[in-house]
């Protein structure tokens, strides 16, 4: 049974705080997990959340502060001293703790290293403060088993033993040769089985999928969502083991990932949050606004250059029609965009360009045909003559089409350019067929009633 949080024991754990009921305090909460821990956390005021980070130990505390929003967590942070913030890092894996020392003050970030006591711990943060953010270098961690291809199972056996107590989870065993080059994996039943002189040379599998530090964190999803992965070992230039990725520091990246491309997709330019001050949301939302603004106003220079059609009692009703064409090149363009999108970040979107080009129009003509026919109808209805409806009918269809080429072909063209491909959706899309179609309904028109 899962442990619930109630509005009762917030309010509980806010009245021990400010009575600075300590013992109260962590009986209550000492055998919470650090995700519900995390929880409460977010539900305190920052005096509050500061405290009940001082009054646990930092193995209690050091994984809840992962769970915690980064904007909270860097003001929590800012309350804690270097030498407190120190000894949470000293419990975290390198990967986490180098993301906590990111969010620093470079001069705080400095004299945090330089209070951690384990020195090997500090170093290995270091390192990966070098790498970029989101590639493989960044998103791994150093804590990880790997054994010498020369020892023998009794002596593998007894190294293991002494590497685990740094790892909190053993996904693999990797072998390395003596200069540290990744050579395999070992099964933990071979080990179990073989005798206890055997050479792990003898028993380990050749065959390991691995990285780079350079790949970029996309494809290190691709690679473990592909081979059904729960770690993926990451080596240097000269293949030397450097670190391993675990399925659960995916699945963070992966979040990240959708969550950027998500507010991309909507014309938000930069990562924010809800709470974030109206400056930056101002600053995330603003270009694209401006962008559909130029987009606007370039449509009400194409209706100007048709301003003949309002002074035609026969065929001024076109001018009613034009959000209808408008909203449909918008739709049918963020549907294709967001289709291809989704493919290129699956890598799902092989073969030829021309296929994919006569597959769109074809499915294009169909929609349109369909969508045309309910506009002929419904023509009928309102008494319209058939030219007329003719006309919105045709018109539809093309606006359709060339929506559908467009919201197909520049998510495609950016990534190969490599842009990310997510900006296609959205304001851009939706803005550069607005004005297409318009100026293609009312040249079809122009054509076909001759106005």
């Amino acid at each position: 049974m899962s442990f619930e949080i109630s509005n009762e024991l917030i309010e509980q754990v806010k009245r021990l705080i400010n009575d600075e009921g300590d013992t109260h305090l962590q009986e209550m909460l000492k055998e919470i997990h650090f995700a519900d821990f995390a929880e409460i956390i977010e539900e305190l005021n920052l005096y509050q959340a500061t405290y009940l980070i001082k009054l646990f130990d930092s193995e209690k505390t050091s994984e809840a502060l992962m769970e915690l929003e980064e904007d909270f967590r860097e003001r929590i942070l800012d309350n804690l001293s270097v030498k407190e913030i120190a000894e949470e890092l000293e419990e975290m894996d390198t990967d986490d703790a180098a993301d906590i020392i990111a969010e620093l003050p470079e001069h705080r970030a400095e004299e945090v290293i330089a209070e951690i006591e384990d020195e090997k711990h500090a170093e290995d943060i270091k390192e990966l403060l070098l790498y970029e953010e989101d590639t493989a270098g960044g998103l791994m961690a150093k804590e990880l088993v790997k054994v010498k291809e020369t020892w023998t199972v009794a002596g593998c056996v007894r190294e293991m033993r002494r590497q685990a107590e740094n790892v909190t989870r053993v996904h693999s065993i990797y072998v390395i040769d003596k200069e540290g080059r990744l050579k395999g994996r070992l099964s933990l039943k071979d080990l179990l089985t073989a005798p206890a002189k055997t050479h792990i040379s003898e028993v380990y599998i050749p065959k390991v999928d691995y990285v780079t530090v350079d790949t970029e964190g996309e494809e290190v999803a691709r690679i473990m969502q592909k081979y059904d992965l729960e770690a993926i070992p990451v080596v240097d230039h000269e293949t030397v083991l450097v670190g391993r990725i675990t399925i659960d520091d995916m699945v963070d990246f992966i979040k990240e990932e959708a969550e950027k491309d998500y507010q991309m997709a909507a014309g938000i330019s930069q990562d924010v949050e809800a709470d974030d001050n109206v400056w930056e949301l101002t600053r995330a939302r603003l270009p694209w606004l401006i962008l559909g603004l130029f987009g606007g106003l370039g449509s009400v220079f194409i209706m100007q250059d048709f301003e003949d059609v309002m002074t035609n009692p026969r065929i001024r009703d076109l001018f009613f029609y034009t959000p209808l064409i408008a909203a449909m090149a918008g739709n049918v363009g963020v549907q294709s965009s967001a289709i291809i999108v989704q493919g290129l970040a699956n890598d799902n979107v092989k073969g030829s360009l021309w296929n994919r080009l006569l597959k769109e129009v074809g499915l294009s003509l169909i929609n349109g045909a369909a969508l045309a026919l309910l506009v002929i109808l419904f023509g009928i209805v309102m008494g319209y003559e058939i030219s007329f409806s003719l006309t919105i009918a045709i018109a539809l269809m093309s606006v359709i089409i060339v929506a559908a080429l467009i919201g197909t072909f520049v998510p495609i063209i950016l990534d190969k350019r490599g842009i990310d491909p997510a900006i296609a959706t959205g304001p851009f899309i939706t803005t550069s067929n607005d004005i297409f179609g318009i100026f293609l309904f009312f040249y079809i028109a122009e054509l076909i009633l001759g106005f």
